[in-house]
C-alpha cells in the first residue's frame, strides 16, 4: 500500500466514532459485599474508558470518597447503615439461628425482624431525601449529562434517582427489597421455584409446596409494606402522586443478574435479564510470599481456607473453639480469616489472618476445601475454581446458596446449631476431603461455568454499553407489571368464558324447556 493511501486510511479510522466510548455513568451503590462486586464491575467499566460518578453518604462504611477509577458526590446524613448497625443485626441472627431450623430462621428474618428492616430502609430513605433536597447537587447531576444510572436495587434509592433525572436504568441485581429479583420480572410458579429462605430445592413435596406458597405471600406482603411505608412517600413528594414505586422498579432497561444456571435452578426468565454469575471471578495471581510459604509447607495434604465474609467478623467463643479444635486434628494446613480473640484450642497448623486474597487462594492447586458462609461472591468463586465447600450459613440467602451446591453433590451444609455437637464440623470436613465425588462434582460445575461463548464480565459491559448507545432498552421490557393481578392470571378471562358457557347452557336449557312445554300443550289439546 502506498504511504499516501495508508495515511488516508489511518485518518479515516481516527475520525470514525467508536460506539459508546467515554460513556458517563452515575452509580447509586449499596454497602458491604454488594459494594465489593459493584466495585469490580466499575473497575472494568473504567478500563473501557467510561467515566464513573458515585453517590455516597457521609457515613459510608465501604465506599471511599477518593479512588482512581471513580469520582464521588457525598451527601451529608445523620445516620446510615454503618458497621455498628449491621453487626447488631448479625449478632441477633446468630443467636436465634443456633436454635432454629431454616424455615424458622426465615420467619424470624421476615416477620420477627421486620421492624429492624423498616428502620434500615428508613435510613436509606433519609439519604435519598437529603440527596433530592440538595438543589446544588441535583443541578450538578442534571448538568453532568449522564448516559445511565447503574444501581443495586436491594435498597430503593437508585430507582427513584433514575426517574428523577429521567435517565436509562441498569441493575446490578440479585435482590429487590424483600426477595429474589426474578419474582418481580419473570413468571415464577412457586410449584417448582423455591422462595429464598425456604431451604427447598426445585423438587418439592406437596406440603413443601404449601409452605412455599405461604412464604411467598409473606415475602410479597413484606415488599408491599416496605415500599408503601418508605419509598412510596418519597415518590409522592419528589416524583408526583401518579408514580407508583412498585411499578417504577420494573422500569429498569437491563437486569444484570449475579447468578447463572450452573448455580441457579432452571426457571422462566425475560429478555432484559442478563446473566453474569461469576463476573467477579478471575484466574489466580501469585500469593504473597508469607502465604505461599505457608501453603507449600502443607505438603501432599494441602490447605483448607475459611472465611465467613464481610459482615461476620467473629462467631461466639464456644463455636470458634470448636472449629479451631477440629482444624487442629487435621493433617491439612488451615488459613482462617478471623477477627477477635484467638481461640483457646487453636492448633499449630492454623494461620489466623485479618484478610486473605480469597480468589487467589481458591485458585491455588494445593487448596482442597473452602469453609464458607455461603455468600454469592464466595460460592461463585468456589465454583469457578472447582473447590468443594463446607458451608456455615448465617443469614439471608446463604443457606439457599449452599443448598444449590449440596443438591449438585459439591458441598455439605452445617447450621451453627450443629457445629458444636458430636464433632459434626470435623466429620463434615473429613467427609468432603475423603470422598472424591465432592471435588469431581464441583470441578464439573467449574467446567460448565467456564464453557460460555462470552465471559460474564464482557456480557455485562456489552449490555450496559448497549443501553447507553440506544438511550434505553424499552423494547426488551415486558408490560406485564402494568396489568392488575386478575388480568395477569387471566381470572377475568376465565370468569368471562365461564359466564359465556353458563349463558349458552342457560339458553339451551330455556329452549329445551320451551320446546318441551310447547309439545306438552300440543299433546294435551289433541287429547
Amino acid at each position: 500500500m502506498r504511504p499516501i493511501y495508508f495515511c488516508s486510511a489511518l485518518l479515516l479510522l481516527t475520525f470514525i466514532p467508536r460506539a459508546c466510548q467515554g460513556g458517563n455513568i452515575l452509580v447509586f451503590p449499596t454497602e458491604g459485599s454488594h459494594w465489593i462486586n459493584m466495585d469490580i464491575l466499575l473497575q472494568a467499566l473504567h478500563s473501557k474508558g467510561h467515566s464513573i460518578t458515585i453517590l455516597r453518604s457521609s457515613k459510608s462504611w465501604y465506599i471511599k470518597e477518593k479512588a482512581s477509577n471513580y469520582n464521588t458526590f457525598t451527601v451529608q446524613v445523620e445516620r446510615s447503615l454503618d458497621q455498628k448497625f449491621i453487626t447488631e443485626i448479625v449478632s441477633k441472627v446468630i443467636e436465634f439461628e443456633r436454635g432454629s431450623v431454616p424455615l424458622m430462621n426465615f420467619l424470624h428474618m421476615t416477620v420477627g425482624m421486620f421492624s429492624t428492616f423498616i428502620e434500615a430502609h428508613a435510613a436509606v430513605g433519609e439519604f435519598v431525601s437529603a440527596m433530592l433536597d440538595d438543589q446544588e447537587l441535583m443541578t450538578n447531576l442534571k448538568n453532568s449529562n449522564f448516559d445511565l444510572v447503574l444501581t443495586d436495587p436491594c435498597w430503593g434509592g437508585g430507582v427513584i434517582l433514575a426517574k428523577y433525572l429521567n435517565l436509562p436504568l441498569a441493575y446490578n441485581v440479585r435482590w429487590l427489597l424483600a426477595g429474589d429479583a426474578h419474582f418481580a420480572i419473570a413468571p415464577s410458579p412457586v410449584s417448582y421455584i423455591p422462595i429464598t429462605g425456604s431451604g427447598y430445592t426445585d423438587k418439592m413435596t406437596f406440603f413443601q409446596r404449601v409452605k412455599n406458597v405461604v412464604l411467598h405471600v409473606i415475602t410479597q406482603t413484606q415488599n408491599h409494606l416496605v415500599a408503601k411505608q418508605i419509598y412510596q412517600k418519597i415518590c409522592d413528594k419528589y416524583l408526583g402522586p401518579d408514580i407508583e414505586y412498585n411499578q417504577l422498579v420494573h422500569h429498569a432497561d437491563i437486569w444484570l443478574m449475579r447468578v447463572d444456571f450452573v448455580f441457579e435452578f432452571p426457571r422462566p426468565t425475560m429478555p432484559n435479564a442478563v446473566y453474569m454469575g461469576g463476573f467477579q471471578c478471575k484466574p489466580a495471581k501469585p500469593l504473597p510470599e508469607h502465604l505461599e510459604e505457608f501453603v507449600q509447607s502443607s505438603g501432599e495434604h494441602g490447605v483448607i481456607i475459611m472465611s465467613l465474609g464481610t459482615f461476620v467478623s467473629q462467631l461466639p467463643a464456644d463455636i470458634t473453639n470448636e472449629i479451631a479444635a477440629a482444624f487442629a486434628k487435621l493433617p491439612q494446613k488451615v488459613i482462617w480469616r478471623h477477627k477477635g480473640d484467638r481461640p483457646a484450642t487453636l492448633g499449630n497448623n492454623t494461620l489466623l489472618v485479618d484478610w486473605m486474597p480469597q480468589n487467589d487462594l481458591l485458585g491455588h492447586p494445593k487448596t482442597k476445601l473452602f469453609v464458607a458462609h455461603g455468600g454469592t461472591n464466595g460460592v461463585q468463586e468456589a465454583i469457578y475454581h472447582g473447590v468443594p465447600v463446607v458451608g456455615l450459613p448465617v443469614f439471608f440467602d446463604q443457606y439457599d446458596n449452599l443448598l444449590r451446591l449440596k443438591e449438585r453433590g459439591a458441598g455439605r451444609i452445617l447450621t451453627l446449631a450443629q457445629v458444636d455437637k458430636d464433632n459434626n464440623f470435623l466429620k463434615a470436613i473429613q467427609d468432603v476431603l475423603s470422598e472424591p465425588s465432592y471435588r469431581m462434582n464441583m470441578q464439573r460445575l467449574s467446567r460448565l461455568h467456564r464453557d460460555q461463548p462470552v465471559k460474564p464480565m464482557d456480557n455485562a459491559i456489552f449490555w450496559i454499553e448497549f443501553v447507553m448507545r440506544h438511550k434505553g432498552a424499552a423494547h426488551l421490557r415486558t408490560e406485564s407489571y402494568r396489568l392488575p393481578w386478575y388480568s395477569y392470571y387471566s381470572v377475568d378471562v376465565f370468569l368471562f368464558l365461564a359466564g359465556a358457557v353458563l349463558f349458552v347452557l342457560l339458553v339451551i336449557f330455556i329452549l329445551i324447556k320451551c320446546l318441551y312445554t310447547s309439545v306438552c300443550k300440543h299433546k294435551v289439546k289433541r287429547d
